[in-house]
């Protein structure tokens, strides 16, 4: 469905040179959910705008839907949805009639796009508030009629940038049990940008992270936690002397990644935390090293963005 190889992006600011997008490779398959991450300044929504055809490349190819983003545009523009950041509906135009403006804008007739916005409205349980007009709606609503509208011309790839954002807890579950019925009774390739990771871990069968300008991670969210972050085992003893004896024994083992001594805790990073505590547990008898307390816990994305880049993407996102 998409395929990019070595895409660039560069803008000139006065002297100097701005490399936003530097050689980026994607291959997304058709059906998939793919998440895309990254802190603010990485090079996602340029790369975004260069694949929905809004922002030329400077150098690399790309094809979307299997044609290409600089000689077929049109082709592109007809076989995507995009849902960007603000709303897409006019505040003073009904609900209703928004859909239908937008399936005459891709050709149907108005029969066809009073049929299809009765189709839409009623998947996404927006029925009731056809007449409406959209600035009386709620933002969990707001944000459904955007998917609607995404949705209308039928497109075999949706963008989704960011579109669950400043959503009560109740009002982003809601969308995404929309969104993923939809994909899965009409098959839509869907490609996501979200600062919430916990949307991009339990929706994304695949994760890709960009930081400045390339892409530094693209595996399943279970792999990358599993393999760049790894599990956490902490573990209280008696005192912060007896913890820093067993953190140099600790640090020897194979299994253990990483290890840091706070007060009497250790916070050991381990391959498999379910294996590595009771093997942790018997060498620290074996020394004599009295322990009070143990827990582990599986990683998050979010600790595999701070491995990966350094900083969190909740902090990115606040800034």
């Amino acid at each position: 469905m998409i395929h990019t190889t070595g895409l660039t992006k560069t803008f000139s600011r006065g002297k100097a040179t701005v490399e936003a997008v530097r050689g980026i490779d994607l291959h997304v398959k058709e059906g998939e959910l793919v998440a895309l991450l990254g802190p603010n300044g990485a090079g996602k929504s340029t790369t975004l705008r260069m694949l929905t055809t809004l922002l030329a490349p400077t150098s690399g190819s790309a094809t979307v839907a299997g044609h290409d983003i600089t000689t077929e545009r049109d082709a592109v523009r007809r076989n995507l949805g995009y849902v960007g950041q603000g709303n897409g509906g006019g505040h003073n135009q009904r609900v209703r009639d928004e859909l239908i403006t937008q399936g005459l804008c891709y050709g149907l007739s108005k029969q066809q796009s009073g049929t299809r916005a009765d189709e839409l409205l009623a998947a996404l349980e927006l029925s009731d508030l056809g007449r409406r007009t959209v600035s009386t709606l709620s933002g969990g609503q707001r944000r459904r009629l955007d998917i609607a509208i995404g949705l209308v011309h039928r497109p075999p790839l949706l963008f989704l940038d960011e579109p669950s954002t400043g959503m009560d807890p109740q009002s982003r579950a809601n969308l995404w049990e929309h969104i993923l019925r939809l994909r899965r009774e009409m098959g839509t390739t869907i490609v996501l940008t979200t600062h919430y990771l916990d949307e991009a871990d339990s929706m994304a069968e695949r994760v890709i992270v960009i930081d400045k300008g390339s892409v530094i991670a693209d595996d399943t969210a279970d792999a990358l936690k599993a393999e760049l972050a790894g599990d956490l085992v902490t573990l209280t003893a008696e005192s912060r002397d007896a913890a820093e004896s067993l953190a140099s024994i600790v640090g020897r083992l194979d299994l253990v990644r990483d290890v840091t001594v706070s007060g009497s805790r250790l916070n050991i990073r381990v391959v498999r935390a379910e294996k590595a505590l009771p093997a942790l547990i018997r060498l620290s008898e074996r020394h004599g090293i009295g322990i009070e307390a143990a827990d582990m816990s599986r990683p998050t994305l979010d600790d595999v963005f701070l491995g990966l880049t350094g900083r969190s993407l909740r902090e990115t996102a606040a800034a």
